[in-house]
């Protein structure tokens, strides 16, 4: 998504050279030199190997400006994938992808000296397996010269606020993970390229360092951020994104793009823009040579004053640029040598065709010293009124599929990885992950997960997801079959979260399977809608489910004959002003509410004897459409009410008790679109908040932005605390940023930040922590209070090319989700929400059976329990991931999910050692080989470029050394090891 195209008045169809429309179909796609051309030109050219060893030569007393030809191609946004990658609905947005990359190789073959950069795997990777054994060899010579360069090499370009971090590894490591099977370490990206992301966060530089990038370039970041880091010179700095982790580990280079993702003005050349060619022949009336030569050298000067080196960088291409890339090359072709001839009348300016990564080497080679950034780059505004803060919340049910798809995804990785090929082929089919994988990568895109794509987009996105479940039920029925010694009809209940599942409503008997991801044993309360004829009141089946680390247990469900299942219809309370406050809890936690409102009005946590008083209600925000100040609106990308204070829900809530002895609930109806039920069961140190909300009504000609509101007596002084992308806590001070002095224009707006898992306030002594079950946005615009924004309906758009405003309707525009509210000492709290975040994203599974099936193997007894682990992991440590890698080999990471100064008094931020010899119970470890984050480079090769800092020099790291019963993880820790393994019979 960009801006560029807009701002150059492009037309989108219909914008005919004035020669006639012949000449537009000839530039759309040169036709390609036949192949013994290209065979020709790259055996004359040499072929060098791949990495910096390529990159073109420059001129040490030069302003050297390094020209990046370039694409940028949304996995979705105005269109479909499908529909950009063939070129379909171009009234739309004119917008081919495979004419594209036809047209690339076809210019960079006619000259050696042009270079080009590809970002998008999603796209690149379909692109290529419709090519020719002799197109591919071509290609392989290009990118082994230097010529064709990835970076960042990701499926997509993923968004990094409403991004979860293991579904960022996952999709980067499906990326990198076809360079390397396709063009071996030549196809390596050595940069990280997010150029249009909206914000960036401090754990995606972590990950990127880990995954062995040497450097990080992105295009947006606020504007007065950018404006200071011109005059300070800091366009270009060492990122240290992590507070636990050892410098250099979470150590990156980062530079700020001077335009974007954008060419200078006036110097685009490319069938969507109406900038003139560059014309050198003096005889024609529309020569302009001169002037765009002086023009370009005044911009390469200006622009160069404002970083460090004789060097930098132009970024020339946007938004599905180069379907005609001679166009462009053509142009640029003249423009170096028209430039560079300049040098003989003393121009101290040298431009040439480069890469992000050749600019970066030549910045490692000046041998600065950098300043540290320690912070991140949220939240992005582009203008005084212009913050981009809506899309953390739009589009929450997608928000919410995307998540469950990372569970469930994790879930068939893990069996698949346990049961072997007969995960793969069995009784019920061939079973496999890689459409989930896939589906679930593109979903990480800047413009889907975040809610910023058109509603048909959006849809299909889903239907991408719904997709990808399906492989992946016969696979975990495969492996269920084989792990239990019994083949059985599964049943998937997807909407259990909304009463609906065919098999228990119907059949007297069944089986319940609750298959557990985490690496430890959990208590989980399931919860099933059994048969019975009451429609207005469903009873629910509750028990508590015991499950085994990484493995099921097996429940048998049967209905009494005689006996009807009794609803528990909710009894009424009536508001009376002298009703005795009303409770529910259990032996950790105690929730108080006023009977005058039915609000929520305290929590006590009674193993610590903390009190605190809490007021819980929804309000919404009066969506913005534009004002005196500014005509900007609210829309999926920029969130900016009308004013600053929401206006109530309801100023009370109807309400209903539920007490039985496995749930204690209180029923909460503010409004005919706006319910909540809060709820307690026995040993939950956390009180579930579970809401509805919508559809959202605007017959009133408002748009309407809702959150979920917690008002405190707690004194945090300006202070809150928000995760990034679900692992490291930052900090966040209200009116405040920690890098330049903020002039506020939105109070609410531009105190808003993405809330991945959880955001909290604390005193020093007490902590209130909120977790979500998706990403939202969030904030504390008080002392004592915190908002979450569960839910949003506009009715103008906001400018930034969506062209739609955000009017969900259909499954979207009604939405349940759950908040889960910790009460604890600020000095224990970590260990509350670090293990719930944990269970909360990785939730057990419930699969249904209606029991009696056939043996899996005649003589195996049947199973009704199984644990993947001969012995539980530590609480300090996550299964990360656990997925097949190929025939006989995994891809295991283990992680330590605290940092440092979490230790919450049980030694949780030690580090933790663990033996992983005979750690499975499935399959024996024959080998292991450890590697980078994204399993692209063995970590005892890898290297990164090293950078001086003005904080000093960082440590010597250590030694390597891999012994596979001694694996150590620090505070923060991700390591990353591909496993040769031998399967074992599995025993009944």
């Amino acid at each position: 998504m960009g801006a560029y195209a807009r701002a150059s008045g492009v037309c989108a169809r219909g914008c005919l050279d004035s020669a006639g429309p012949w000449t537009m179909s000839r530039a759309l796609r040169p036709p390609l030199p036949p192949l013994c051309f290209f065979l020709l030109l790259l055996a004359a050219a040499g072929a060098r190997a791949g990495g910096y060893e390529t990159c073109p030569t420059v001129q040490p007393n030069m302003l050297n400006v390094h020209l990046l030809p370039h694409t940028h191609d949304d996995v979705g946004w105005l269109k479909t994938v499908d529909q950009y990658f063939y070129g379909i609905k171009n009234d739309i947005q004119h917008a081919g992808v495979q004419y594209i990359l036809d047209s690339v190789i076809s210019a960079l073959l006619a000259d050696p000296t042009r270079r080009f950069i590809y970002v998008e795997i999603a796209f690149f990777s379909r692109w290529w397996h419709q090519q020719t054994n002799a197109t591919q060899e071509v290609v392989r010579d290009l990118v082994r010269q230097g010529r064709l360069e990835f970076a960042n090499g990701g499926w997509v370009m993923n968004d990094e606020a409403a991004t979860h971090y293991g579904a960022i590894v996952d999709q980067m490591t499906l990326g990198l993970r076809f360079l390397e099977d396709t063009f071996g370490n030549d196809g390596r990206p050595r940069v990280a390229w997010h150029i249009d992301p909206f914000g960036h966060s401090r754990e995606q530089a972590s990950l990127f360092a880990q995954m062995g990038f040497d450097g990080f370039f992105f295009g947006r970041l606020d504007y007065q951020d950018k404006w200071v880091r011109m005059q300070k010179l800091e366009m270009e700095q060492v990122w240290r994104a992590s507070t636990s982790l050892k410098p250099p580990t979470a150590d990156l280079f980062t530079g700020v793009l001077p335009n974007g993702y954008n060419p200078p003005r006036n110097l685009c050349w490319d069938v969507l823009c109406v900038d003139q060619p560059l014309v050198e022949d003096p005889r024609s009336p529309e020569y302009n040579a001169k002037e765009l030569v002086d023009y370009f050298l005044n911009v390469a000067t200006a622009q160069g004053r404002y970083y460090r080196t004789n060097h930098t960088v132009m970024t020339m291409g946007s938004d599905f640029q180069y379907e005609n890339a001679n166009m462009w090359f053509k142009n640029l072709d003249k423009l170096i040598r028209l430039v560079n001839a300049q040098q003989a009348k003393g121009s101290s300016v040298h431009v040439l065709y480069s890469t992000p990564a050749c600019y970066l080497w030549e910045l490692n080679k000046a041998n600065l010293t950098w300043s540290v950034k320690h912070d991140d780059f949220f939240p992005y505004a582009d203008g005084p009124h212009q913050f981009w803060t809506g899309y953390f919340s739009s589009r929450p049910a997608l928000k919410r599929y995307e998540r469950l798809s990372y569970n469930f995804l994790q879930v068939c990785n893990q069996l698949e990885a346990l049961v072997g090929l007969a995960a793969n082929v069995g009784p019920y089919g061939s079973g496999d992950s890689a459409p989930l994988n896939e589906a679930m990568a593109v979903l990480q895109h800047h413009d889907a997960v975040s809610g910023t794509s058109r509603q048909h987009v959006a849809n299909d996105y889903a239907r991408q997801l719904a997709a990808g479940w399906g492989p992946c039920e016969v696979l975990l029925s495969n492996a269920l079959a084989r792990l239990r010694g019994f083949k059985d009809h599964f049943t998937f209940c997807q909407q259990l979260n909304i009463s609906i599942c065919p098999l228990s409503q119907t059949a007297a008997r069944f089986q319940v399977i609750v298959y557990n991801p985490l690496g430890r044993k959990v208590n989980w309360m399931v919860v099933i809608f059994p048969s019975s004829d009451s429609q207005a009141h469903p009873p629910e089946l509750l028990f508590s489910a015991s499950l085994p680390a990484l493995g099921f247990s097996t429940y048998s469900v049967a209905q009494v004959p005689r006996w009807k299942p009794q609803a528990r219809a909710p009894q009424p309370i009536p508001r009376r002003s002298w009703s005795p406050a009303l409770t529910i809890e259990n032996e950790h936690i105690r929730a108080t509410f006023d009977p005058d409102t039915g609000l929520l009005m305290e929590i006590m946590n009674m193993n610590q004897q903390l009190l605190l008083p809490v007021r819980q209600t929804f309000f919404w925000y009066n969506a913005s459409i534009g004002d005196n100040e500014s005509d900007q609106a609210s829309g999926a990308y920029i969130f900016r009410p009308n004013q600053q204070k929401p206006l109530p829900v309801s100023r009370w809530a109807q309400i209903h008790l539920v007490k039985t002895p496995l749930v204690q609930e209180v029923h909460q109806n503010f409004s005919a679109w706006c319910s909540q039920v809060v709820r307690l069961y026995p040993g939950q140190r956390h009180l579930e908040l579970e809401w509805s909300v919508g559809p959202i009504p605007v017959g009133d000609t408002w748009g309407k932005e809702v959150i979920s509101r917690f008002d405190t007596p707690l004194e945090t002084k300006g202070r809150f605390y928000t995760d990034s992308n679900g692992r490291e806590i930052l900090e966040r001070r209200r009116d405040y940023r920690p890098t330049w002095k903020l002039n506020q224009t939105e109070p609410v707006a531009g105190n808003y930040y993405p809330v991945n898992t959880r955001i909290y306030i604390t005193d020093g002594n007490m902590q209130l922590t909120v977790l979500t079950d998706r990403s939202q946005g969030g904030s504390s615009l008080r002392d004592g209070s915190l908002e979450l924004m569960v839910h949003r309906r506009l009715l103008k758009d906001d400018g930034r090319g969506v062209s739609e405003p955000l009017m969900e309707n259909g499954s979207g525009a009604w939405v349940r989700g759950r908040h889960l509210v910790l009460l604890d000492t600020a000095q224990a709290a970590a260990a509350g929400h670090r293990l719930l975040a944990e269970q909360e994203v990785l939730a057990p599974q419930v699969v249904l059976a209606p029991g009696g099936g056939a043996a899996y193997n005649l003589g195996a007894p049947p199973r009704t329990q199984f644990s993947g682990l001969r012995r539980d992991l530590p609480p300090s440590v996550h299964l990360l991931t656990l997925a097949s890698w190929g025939p006989e080999m995994v891809l295991l990471r283990l992680e330590h999910q605290f940092a440092v100064g979490e230790d919450s008094g049980r030694n949780l931020s030690a580090p933790v050692t663990l033996n992983l010899r005979d750690l499975f119970s499935t399959f024996t470890i024959t080998r292991l080989q450890e590697t980078t984050l994204v399993a692209n480079q063995l970590r005892e090769a890898a290297s990164r470029l090293k950078w001086t800092t003005n904080t000093g020099p960082t440590p010597h790291q250590t030694p390597y050394q891999l012994d596979p019963a001694n694996i150590t993880l620090e505070p923060m820790e991700i390591r990353t090891f591909l496993a040769s393994v031998q399967w074992k019979e599995v025993d009944g």
